[in-house]
């Protein structure tokens, strides 16, 4: 394991030991348990207290808070909460795929997001009660979030052992009045006003039977944002609504509106922006879509300041579509992978960066280069960097205009992006318009 990976094991082991041993040593004795032992992680750390005069039975011993209580730097915490969301999510680390869960958990004293890094692990649902025990947090954005490591484990609870304030899912959360830019999971009590741009009818199984639920999209001047009505409110597209007792839960990261029979919704008179422009995606700072944790169908103008490793010529498996690395899928073994081109670019506006991921089509056009001739070029050059050198000339230090769906996680802002163009400065208008500066001062 990375030190940085180890040093919330020391630290715990130093607490165990009452801080009477110096986390240098405590990283040397891990160290050799694990590398020259090579026995589990869990194995070295009961041996490394033991040799070092402590109970390993403390090392299961978190000091159990209220989600109001943690900080942003807890190494050890046991936690009682209700499971208020559960998305899956699977990200790129290492040239590895893995799946993780993220969401929020409430207890009566206020709400958290959380992480749990391993979704195989951690099999959580919405609505679940649990004793979380072993959790980390660290700070995000100024703020603590919870986090399910490989220490963490989870036992189940009866129901009533978490109360929720009354006919609520979570405590209210952020402003009353929202526009769709402001919107953020974990929001409640919230009211908007929007216009209706498309609403359909589904049909989905229940605890109690099937229901019909109301989804589409609605939109201001801010933005869109996709929504979900578990109540037939007669809507109807391009009406007006102010909907009032609305409540915001992710999907992938996404902010969506959520109103049922709770709500109140209003036909609202008025002029309202034509739908060309509620349509028309706005461009929104990198640190404005950081506070409200992703949004859909967004435009970022900023510079790309790098190219991540994984874009170029890649192989992907036949069967599930990850990354193959070696002739290896991580879920299905040796595999004979498919080609295919895609950029992972991180694009800075000057308050904030996001790793702006492109496929196929959308590096064709950027890069100038098809798949075809890509490949053709890394088997002449016997070496697909080639590809990764061509995306880096084309792209690097360039402003660019990047349009899709942003979400979140751990490892900050990530954009599915559906167009993308290099913006070319206008250059004859730009030195018009400094002659004129430079004549005025004259």
């Amino acid at each position: 394991m990375e030190k940085q990976e180890l040093a919330p094991h020391v630290t715990e082991i130093s607490r165990v030991l009452g801080n009477k041993v110096s986390e240098e040593q405590i990283a040397k004795e891990l160290d050799t348990y694990l590398n020259l032992y090579r026995v589990s992680l869990e194995t070295a750390k009961r041996s490394v207290v033991r040799k070092l005069g402590g109970d390993p039975n403390a090392l299961n011993r978190g000091s159990q808070k209220k989600l109001s209580e943690v900080s942003g730097t807890e190494q050890n915490v046991d936690l009682l909460v209700k499971v208020l969301s559960a998305n899956r999510k699977e990200i790129e680390q290492n040239g590895e795929v893995r799946t993780l869960i993220y969401g929020l958990m409430a207890d009566e004293t206020g709400t958290l997001p959380y992480t749990a890094w391993d979704a195989d692990r951690f099999q959580l649902e919405r609505g679940q009660v649990l004793l979380v025990r072993n959790a980390y947090s660290k700070e995000w954005n100024g703020k603590p979030q919870l986090n399910l490591g490989t220490r963490a484990t989870i036992e189940q609870q009866p129901q009533d052992a978490v109360k929720l304030p009354e006919g609520m899912d979570v405590p209210v959360y952020g402003p009353s009045v929202a526009k769709v830019a402001d919107l953020q999971e974990g929001m409640n009590s919230v009211t908007i006003t929007a216009k209706v741009l498309q609403v359909e009818t589904r049909k989905i199984e229940t605890q109690d039977g099937p229901k019909t639920v109301y989804s589409g999209m609605m939109a201001d001047e801010t933005g869109r944002v996709q929504f979900s009505s578990w109540h037939d409110f007669n809507l109807k597209k391009d009406e007006v609504v102010r909907i009032q007792g609305a409540y915001v839960r992710s999907w992938r990261g996404i902010p969506q509106l959520n109103f049922g029979e709770r709500g109140l919704v209003e036909r609202v008179p008025g002029h309202f922006p034509a739908d060309l422009d509620l349509y028309r995606s706005n461009p929104r700072s990198i640190d404005e879509l950081e506070r409200v944790g992703g949004a859909f169908d967004v435009l970022v103008l900023g510079t790309v300041v790098d190219i991540k490793k994984g874009s170029g010529l890649i192989q992907r498996c036949p069967q599930c579509n990850r990354l193959v690395q070696n002739k290896l899928c991580r879920l299905h073994g040796k595999v004979e992978g498919q080609y295919d081109l895609r950029i992972k670019a991180v694009v800075d506006d000057g308050a904030g960066a996001i790793t702006a991921v492109l496929n196929k089509e959308i590096t064709e056009e950027l890069v100038g280069i098809t798949l075809e001739q890509a490949i053709k070029e890394a088997k002449e050059a016997m070496d697909p960097e080639v590809v990764m050198e061509k995306v880096e000339e084309r792209l690097l230090a360039k402003p660019m205009e990047v349009r899709g769906n942003v979400i979140s996680d751990d490892y900050g802002l990530m954009m599915i992006v559906s167009e993308a163009r290099l913006s070319v400065p206008e250059v004859r208008n730009e030195a018009a318009r400094l002659l004129a500066e430079l004549e005025g001062s004259q």
